[in-house]
């Protein structure tokens, strides 16, 4: 019986013909003359479309989308409550710079954003457009609050590319590399990798030993309590390979800063807005950063980011910091609408099918030679690849091998850090589609490892 388009599920993947088909090829041969070679293509996805978790290509291949624009349309692609939000909103006002007037949809994020943040403290909220710009402001800001000069961030850690977000950065060599001298003042400490702790302890107590490095070590040498404005850290580690460290690890943490009267700076720009089953990563801690930093999923891909502090820090005079199209009225729109839909229903979609691909992935490593961990929060989990569990040594031409073979099933899933395998799909994603992407990188996994 020939196939027709009433036997194909919308909701799960269809190709018609090798990958990538003509029109990609063809899009991807004009890409390669005009557009920066420095974007990160790691298999050839030219995109027409996208509803919900489903993406189409320019040839009408449909894939199961596990990247969500790199953790960042958190309510699907398209939902139609924050399509018709922006077309409403682009019909009345596109701009008009919230640095120089005031208009509605800014003052209501900024009261939404103040009333969700962990904590009881009062908060005022600063716009930018994008992760590494709501970092900006918070590393100004901390410095501008404690008038100290020094930040301390992690070995792993990734908070943006533009000059000040990428002193803090310190996940590959590439993103460095080249650029410097980088803005000075920053120091790193490890990460509590539990799974590969740099200091050899166990995994309960990995998270202590990190913090005492700063303690015994950082503020006592080369960044003096008197001189650190901050500590800046992700709750889980995003590009560092989606890394959970350990609760103790933030009770240190605050511990240490709250002391030393150090500022803690979250960077939920990728774990926050649902993404780990709680509106913020800092909930799963009981943490309660003075300044956080939000962006990709608030908007569900419209551009937007936000620098949320404690108000009695962000007291900085007109001119010390602002953006143009920071707070844009289309991005605030899709933003509230998006923060609408998380609180109804998708944060709790994220724990339901989080705890799910948890509960099929757990034993990955007694089954599969080649998987050295898994671990994740919500859904934002990490499948991690060895070339031997005794050595644990990172298998990153593997793990590149199992995210091709998953793009030519179907599944479009990102690496994280050297060798991780990161899920991160639209909160909408169903018990089928989770249930699909299981199976296909059970099979994806078991090919590459024959491969190799």
């Amino acid at each position: 019986m020939a196939i027709t388009l009433e036997h194909v599920r919308q909701d799960l993947p269809h190709l018609l013909g090798p990958l990538p088909g003509p029109r990609a090829q063809a899009l991807i041969e004009r890409d390669a003359v005009r557009v920066s070679p420095s974007y990160t293509r790691c298999y050839p996805l030219a995109v027409e479309s996208g509803a919900g978790a489903m993406v189409e290509d320019v040839d009408g291949n449909r894939f199961l989308d596990f990247s969500a624009g790199i953790a960042t349309v958190s309510t699907g692609h398209c939902h139609p409550r924050v399509v018709e939000a922006i077309q409403q909103q682009a019909a009345r006002l596109i701009h008009m710079s919230g640095t120089d007037f005031y208009y509605e949809g800014m003052v209501g994020l900024a009261e939404k954003l103040a009333e969700m943040a962990p904590g009881d403290a009062e908060r005022r909220v600063s716009f930018g457009n994008s992760g590494a710009e709501a970092m900006e402001g918070a590393i100004k800001l901390a410095r501008w609050a404690t008038g100290r000069p020094i930040i301390i961030a992690f070995l792993g850690s990734f908070h943006g590319r533009t000059m000040g977000a990428l002193s803090l950065t310190a996940s590959k060599s590439t993103q460095r590399a080249g650029f410097s001298p980088l803005p000075a003042g920053v120091v790193h400490a490890p990460y509590p990798y539990c799974y590969r702790c740099p200091f050899g302890q166990a995994p309960e107590t990995c998270g202590v030993e990190c913090v005492k490095h700063i303690e015994n070590t950082l503020l006592k040498t080369i960044a003096p309590a008197s001189d650190t404005a901050a500590i800046a850290v992700e709750p889980v580690q995003g590009e560092g390979g989606y890394v959970v460290p350990p609760p103790k690890f933030f009770d240190e943490l605050t511990r240490v800063a709250k002391q030393n009267d150090i500022l803690l700076i979250f960077d939920e720009v990728q774990s926050g807005m649902g993404r780990t089953g709680k509106m913020w990563a800092a909930e799963h801690y009981q943490a309660e950063p003075d300044i956080f930093a939000v962006a990709k999923g608030i908007a569900s891909g419209m551009p937007l980011g936000a620098t949320v502090a404690r108000a009695d820090l962000m007291t900085w005079p007109p001119g010390a910091h602002a953006s143009t199209f920071g707070g844009n009225p289309v991005a605030c729109a899709a933003a509230l609408v998006t923060i609408a839909l998380l609180e109804e229903e998708l944060v709790e979609n994220a724990a339901h099918m989080g705890r799910r691909i948890m509960e099929r992935i757990q034993d990955w490593p007694s089954r599969f030679a080649n998987v050295g961990d898994v671990r994740g929060l919500g859904l934002m989990i990490g499948i991690e690849l060895v070339k031997d569990q005794r050595t644990k040594e990172r298998a990153h031409d593997l793990r590149d091998r199992v995210l091709d073979l998953a793009f030519r099933r179907g599944l479009l899933v990102l690496g994280a850090g050297e060798n991780t395998v990161r899920l991160s799909p639209p909160l909408v994603v169903s018990r089928d589609q989770c249930d699909f992407a299981v199976e296909t990188l059970e099979e994806c996994i078991a090919a590459a490892a024959k491969q190799g």
